[in-house]
């Protein structure tokens, strides 16, 4: 199996990963664009979501990376809270951390603030780890 790197769901977001550079935790960012609006003018909190999982579920994956070791990080669960609106025109950052895991398992949390530093979503989630071929 091909793997796109970076995957469609990034690309379709216009996601950026800015830093990777500690295992089990990664930034992100991404323009909050008039195609992501609700009928209020404010971003979908489903794009939030979608940003916070792609961000955790790259850092389940940096912490999972042994050498030699090839794994897909798949989201059995997830919890998202809105705090705050994301306004259109904004850009958004996500930072994500691994805050527990082992060999089959990673706990991630993900932060989204916009770029006047308000918190506009928390969120966590579990992946599960499987081996790749």
């Amino acid at each position: 199996m091909r793997i796109q790197v970076p995957p469609n769901c990034e690309l379709t977001l216009g996601m950026t990963c800015v830093d990777k550079s500690e295992p089990g935790r990664t930034v992100w960012r991404m323009a909050a664009d008039e195609r992501f609006a609700n009928p209020a003018g404010i971003v979908q909190g489903g794009f939030l979501g979608a940003m916070a999982d792609s961000a955790m579920g790259s850092a389940a994956i940096t912490f999972a990376t042994a050498p030699g070791r090839r794994v897909f990080a798949s989201n059995v669960e997830m919890k998202t809270s809105f705090l705050a609106a994301a306004r259109v025109g904004s850009v958004l950052e996500c930072t994500a951390t691994i805050v527990s895991g082992g060999s089959r398992v990673a706990f991630a949390e993900a932060e989204v603030v916009d770029d006047q530093g308000r918190v506009v979503a928390r969120a966590s989630s579990t992946y599960l780890y499987t081996e790749r071929t």
